[in-house]
């Protein structure tokens, strides 16, 4: 019986596990209005201190949570070697109520304890006004005829956030993310130039329409390859999608909101289109004005994807310095529900990856920055990282389900035929008054 115990706490860990899995984020939308922003749910939550001496340590590979107020200046600490490149990004989230002004934002830059800045890079809402994600990242590099910054050692990062009078005084949360990039090997690791001659004709635009739903965040993004992607936006909504680009290749991306018969009033930058590089550094964005008839609007031409990019002054071109998931988000503004409702309108997506890939430039594992077999499959699946997630614990449920069932079956037939083998009668003695025996020896039993 205690065999049958331990087996019935596998199978209850079984279905424990199966619940848990479906209590996982997902993509869920909430049916009176766009979700709110999806934080990762394993991102650390840290204040930020407005002196350095207090900052609070980030670590590699870590996503955290914090929040900035109207002109605050917040610290955070880093220790860096003097091999590896270090990016740290921050996704500006407002309270989807907020009111923004055009110049609104945040500079996030990286510092040495001299306070030499290493680099830095602005969010701004722009001529968007209207609260929505936006992202922005600041980098320390290291890389042959580049002495500022070059040593190890401690590092701050700053973030500052400019709010002119007419915005919402609401917090900002802020989501941030620490990477570490490998040094380059080869000719790479010798370069000091951008490449100058690239293609930016436009592919042929892709065929085959499919449905396909846009997550709530850059950890519930969903995964795009080339092809027309069919999905809706509601007024204030943003959907997140992401793309792998490998070594080499380049990204084309554009989008279309369908016609509206309920009006035909104008709305100015009714719709933002946004690229953001795997390590959530802003390469270009779009906006495109409504009034009730089809609409599109696709990002500028953008290189091929090279670590010498790095070295170009243009910052959308330097932005498509390395491989891996890049992030599109599309944004209706508010303003669109005063004329058009608050329905959500058709919405297209045109994707086109073109080139081969090619070798990785790093002397060691890429990490975030390459795109592996199974980032192409979950591109052709659609699924987001949750989603992914959620794949792979199923399939380990799964295999200890059928695991646990087929020890249950073997289990059962043996008692089965045990008990059998039990209830097979002795032979009886022929003769009056003969006793059946026990087929253990001993005393007659009642079997």
């Amino acid at each position: 019986m205690k065999r049958q115990r331990n087996r019935g706490r596998v199978t209850l860990a079984s279905v424990a596990a199966m619940c848990a899995v479906a209590a996982l984020p997902g993509q869920a939308h909430a049916a009176d209005g766009p979700a709110p922003y999806a934080f990762d749910p394993g991102a650390k939550t840290v204040r930020g201190a407005e002196t350095n001496a207090e900052a609070s340590e980030l670590t590699a590979g870590s996503v955290y949570r914090s929040g900035i107020k109207p002109g605050q200046k917040l610290y955070y600490r880093l220790n860096l070697d003097d091999a590896a490149s270090a990016y740290v990004s921050a996704v500006v989230v407002p309270k989807s109520a907020g009111k923004v002004a055009y110049g609104d934002g945040i500079t996030i830059s990286i510092r040495d304890v001299d306070d030499t800045q290493c680099s830095s890079e602005d969010a701004i809402f722009g001529s968007g006004e209207f609260a929505r994600p936006i992202a922005a990242y600041a980098h320390r590099i290291v890389e042959k005829g580049n002495s500022t910054c070059r040593e190890g050692g401690e590092y701050n990062v700053l973030i500052e956030r400019k709010s002119n009078a007419p915005s919402s005084p609401a917090e900002w949360d802020l989501e941030l993310r620490y990477a570490s990039e490998p040094a380059a090997k080869g000719a790479d690791a010798q370069a000091t130039e951008a490449p100058e001659n690239w293609s930016s004709a436009s592919p042929t635009p892709p065929s085959g329409k499919k449905k396909r739903a846009g997550g709530s965040s850059v950890y519930e993004a969903t995964g795009l390859e080339t092809g027309e992607w069919q999905d809706s936006i509601a007024p204030g909504q943003t959907r997140f999608y992401r793309v792998p680009v490998d070594w080499g290749q380049q990204i084309f991306a554009s989008a279309a909101l369908s016609n509206n018969s309920r009006s035909t009033e104008y709305v100015g930058n009714a719709l933002a289109l946004s690229l953001e590089n795997p390590a959530q550094g802003h390469v270009e964005d779009e906006t495109l004005s409504y009034s009730g008839e089809p609409a599109s609007v696709a990002l500028e031409p953008l290189p091929p994807v090279d670590y010498r990019n790095r070295f170009d002054s243009a910052s959308d071109v330097s932005a498509m310095r390395f491989a891996g998931w890049y992030y599109l988000s599309v944004t209706l503004s508010p303003k669109v529900a005063q004329f058009y409702g608050d329905g959500a309108i058709p919405l297209r997506l045109k994707i086109s990856v073109r080139n081969e890939a090619q070798e990785s430039p790093y002397a060691g594992a890429a990490g975030i920055f390459g795109v592996s077999d199974e980032d192409k499959d979950m591109a052709r699946s659609g699924q987001s990282a949750p989603q992914a997630a959620r794949s792979d614990t199923m399939k380990v449920v799964a295999a200890a389900g059928i695991g646990t069932g087929s020890v249950l079956v073997l289990g059962l037939g043996a008692w089965t035929l045990l008990a059998r083998r039990r209830t097979v009668p002795a032979a009886v003695p022929q003769g009056a008054g003969a006793q059946q025996q026990s087929p253990y020896g001993g005393p007659p039993q009642a079997w």
